[in-house]
């Protein structure tokens, strides 16, 4: 079993009138089955409604199925008594970082997860130390973070989750936000992370370019995985894509378009260079 495994996950938000009678049931998760391995960079994609912030809730058992299973590293997210022991393993990082900064002082701040869960003192500076490091935010920790940029600001709530030392860490789009610098340095720390320390990263975004260092990706509609693969396989169905509602990232979709005029180019280009790569040279006289 890997660390995150949904088995026919379903969830049903229910509005209920002034009597509590039920006026509507909206499907939001309907039979997912989804399995993530220890140190994978997951991106699951959507558009609006898809499902997918749903579904990070349930991995941080903030949510919980109304149907099927939903295990953290052989945890049921659904066991009431084991609810602070899923969070321990996967944390969760917000849209909008000032819904998760709460003190004045960023090492403080950073230090705040270690504390309540009783990590000794010494431990908790240490960790403070390493996750600030790790995030490349050293330099501000005594600083406060109402003067730190939106991406600074995001990075810091990274360093929050990480000295709590989970598992893995569950971005539920945390670059929305943020503008395209603070987007870069935002998802570079949680690919450093993913890297150098095996972090488990199942980023939720809707931002097509953030996905193509991808170990595998998953796209949601309607509560369902429409697809899934590598960002090579999904993104080499641009068709598809566009019926889901989504985007393909610009080069691709340059690939795209110049393969349906006839040049020899591979589906599924992701970046510049392989474009460029993939191009037919040019004849010399």
């Amino acid at each position: 079993m890997g660390i995150i495994k949904a088995k026919d996950v379903s969830y049903q938000y229910v509005r209920r009138d002034e009597d509590d009678n039920i006026e509507d049931i909206n499907i939001a998760l309907d039979k997912v089955n989804l399995d993530v391995e220890r140190g994978q960079f997951i991106c699951i994609l959507g558009h609006n409604g898809s499902g997918k912030s749903t579904f990070a809730k349930h991995i941080n058992a903030l949510l919980t199925p109304s149907e099927g299973t939903l295990y953290v590293d052989g945890i049921d997210t659904s066991d009431e008594d084991r609810v602070m022991d899923v969070r321990q393993k996967a944390g969760m990082i917000f849209q909008n970082p000032d819904n998760q900064i709460i003190a004045s002082i960023v090492e403080e701040d950073v230090g705040f997860g270690p504390e309540n869960m009783g990590v000794p003192t010494d431990e908790i500076w240490e960790r403070v130390t390493r996750s600030l490091k790790a995030v490349g935010m050293w330099k501000y920790r005594e600083g406060s973070p109402n003067k730190l940029s939106g991406g600074q600001k995001q990075r810091v709530a990274i360093a929050g989750v990480m000295a709590m030392e989970p598992q893995c860490i569950v971005a539920d789009e945390p670059t929305a936000m943020l503008d395209p610098i603070g987007r870069s340095e935002v998802i570079e720390a949680l690919h450093q992370l993913n890297r150098e320390k095996g972090v488990t990263v199942i980023l939720i975004t809707h931002y097509m370019e953030e996905v193509v260092e991808a170990d595998k990706v998953f796209v949601m509609d309607q509560g369902k995985i429409a697809l899934k693969g590598t960002p090579k396989e999904v993104f080499s169905r641009v068709d598809d894509l566009r019926k889901l509602s989504l985007d393909v990232p610009q080069v691709t979709m340059l690939a795209y378009e110049l393969k349906k005029e006839g040049l020899d180019i591979p589906s599924g280009i992701l970046t510049r260079q392989e474009l460029i790569d993939a191009l037919p040279t040019p004849p010399y006289n």
